[in-house]
């Protein structure tokens, strides 16, 4: 193998590579691309590329057929740009790939080597599917209170007249709902993008934890029908340094899923060790099924079967909150004896951001 192109650099290289000669033929496998391709590395080399990396694109097309990457000019067209194929492997079965490729030339400048980089696109695909379930659900949630907020603006200046100060009262305290519902649905949308991009700034500052949590379930207690919400935390549990607009985001969320996929008393507990703080939501419902406790804090998650109701955004949001704070958050349940979410908190405070408590100014 030419000297510029040595089986060390290529093993190195983070994605399967393949090398082909100017006359189709593998000269050179990875072991990445192996594993990719099923097969090993000497059952490939010495044979044409278009047998043992078959690549189409979306219409079938064969890639070494139409794209004719082996007859460009490497002086001219040194790189082949990324590139959206499917490749069959040896065992038969598809996968979606994403190619670039480089031409290497020889000596008198005609090419001697193609260098093609294979890289999965499952992960990419998801990404795709969650943009396009954001898309489709951020549009149903907006569009279901924006057309209620026309229809009672539109009701109202077309017939104020008709309506008495009661219904006028009532149909204008809907509308601001409705505009809250969409404020928050934009506020989560900005939460997930930060979270997404590592992003999420946190105000911290020493805050009551327990004050938050008696302040979250006297406002979820009353609101529409009233809710048993009990509040207990250990005697010792200590002020932590955190964004306090946060934690009550976090306590809401984690309290309002129990509310509503709980049954029973709600109850917000906390205690401390040397290390962390912890705090618990816990109901009394049917619980979480084995099988989706490590799944309810990913994005759009729903139980299979599941009415399609709010943006199923918060516990994502709730985990990314946590995390930035320094903290974990997870679940357990039993059948039939509710569900328990957990979240931790580092101990300390000012510390935490590099101040030194102790220096006197």
């Amino acid at each position: 193998m030419d000297g510029s192109l040595d089986a060390a650099t290529l093993a190195s290289l983070p994605d399967p590579a393949v090398v082909v000669d100017s006359h189709g033929r593998v000269t050179h496998c990875t072991t990445l691309a192996a594993r990719l391709l099923h097969t090993t590395a000497g059952d490939v080399i010495g044979r044409p590329a278009a047998d043992v990396v078959p690549l189409a694109d979306e219409s079938g097309q064969d890639w070494w057929k139409f794209a004719m990457p082996l007859d460009g000019d490497p002086a001219r067209y040194p790189r082949i740009p990324q590139q959206d194929l499917i490749l069959t492997t040896a065992g038969g079965g598809t996968r979606p790939v994403m190619l670039t490729a480089a031409r290497i030339p020889g000596e008198n400048g005609t090419l001697a080597h193609l260098v093609v980089l294979l890289r999965r696109a499952e992960v990419r695909q998801r990404l795709d599917a969650a943009r396009s379930d954001l898309v489709s659900t951020v549009s149903h949630e907006i569009r279901s209170p924006l057309t209620s907020v026309k229809g009672f603006v539109k009701t109202l200046l077309a017939k104020w007249d008709r309506f008495d100060d009661d219904q006028k009262r009532q149909m204008l305290a809907t509308v601001n709902e409705d505009a809250d519902r969409v404020t928050r649905l934009l506020g989560e949308l900005l939460d997930v993008s930060r979270i997404d991009a590592g992003r999420l700034q946190l105000r911290r500052q020493m805050v009551d934890v327990r004050v938050i949590a008696e302040r979250v379930a006297d406002r979820l207690s009353t609101a529409g029908e009233h809710h048993d919400i009990q509040v207990g935390f250990s005697s010792d549990f200590p002020h932590l340094y955190a964004d306090p607009d946060k934690i009550e985001q976090v306590l809401t969320n984690l309290t309002e899923n129990a509310l509503k996929y709980g049954a029973g008393r709600t109850t917000i507990r906390g205690w401390c060790d040397d290390e962390r703080a912890t705090v618990v939501v816990s109901d009394e419902g049917g619980g979480i099924p084995q099988q989706y406790l490590g799944q309810i804090f990913t994005k759009f998650f729903r139980r299979a079967g599941e009415r399609r109701t709010g943006t199923g955004l918060g516990l994502y949001i709730t985990k990314g909150i946590i995390e930035a704070h320094g903290g974990r958050i997870w679940a357990t349940s039993m059948p039939g004896e509710g569900a328990n979410m957990h979240f931790t908190l580092p101990l300390g405070g000012l510390e935490l951001a590099g101040i030194d408590v102790g220096r006197r100014p």
